[in-house]
């Protein structure tokens, strides 16, 4: 078995509301074990002998038939976000900052994003699979990655995470 945090991209925001543990409950059903949710913004940690892809493929397949919505799920062994937040590039805790993590699971995506010009005071880095980003509180959606995320093109391989949030998933 194979320990894994999931990330639902648009959950309880934009419309889509579940409660977790529905969702906790879907997916369980849908045959994950030590299923538990982090926060109410679709955070999931579960257990599988199936690799990431296959993990992703049953989530989404489960969240759409559960819940009727568009669902896009990030999928990553816990070893991996640890290094994905080890290697976070910028101070992690800057007053009056926040520090996100953008995971992304297409290459020409994460290309894409990695060319983007930041804006004033932004910060954005390429990392292995993910887009870090550093923006003044406030700013978040003026600012250029902020912008960019919200398009149609990104939805289904991207979502972004407070370094904080990262932290406490990985403390589960």
């Amino acid at each position: 078995m194979t320990a894994y945090a999931a990330f639902l991209r648009g959950v309880n925001v934009g419309g889509v509301n579940l409660k977790m543990a529905e969702v906790v409950a879907a997916l369980t059903d849908a045959g994950f074990a030590a299923v538990r949710t982090i926060l109410a913004s679709g955070n999931v940690l579960l257990e599988s002998p199936r690799g990431g892809g296959a993990v992703r493929a049953t989530m989404e397949a489960a969240l759409r038939e559960r819940f009727g919505y568009d669902a896009w799920v990030l999928v990553y062994d816990l070893d991996t976000v640890r290094a994905v937040v080890e290697a976070y590039p910028f101070e992690p805790e800057v007053d009056g900052y926040h520090s996100y993590v953008t995971f992304v699971a297409d290459d020409a995506v994460l290309d894409e994003l990695a060319a983007l010009t930041a804006g004033a005071h932004e910060r954005i880095a390429r990392g292995v699979g993910v887009l870090y980003w550093q923006i003044p509180k406030g700013n978040t959606l003026d600012s250029t990655v902020g912008k960019t995320m919200g398009k149609q093109r990104y939805k289904s391989s991207t979502t972004t995470r407070n370094l904080r949030t990262l932290g406490k998933v990985l403390s589960r």
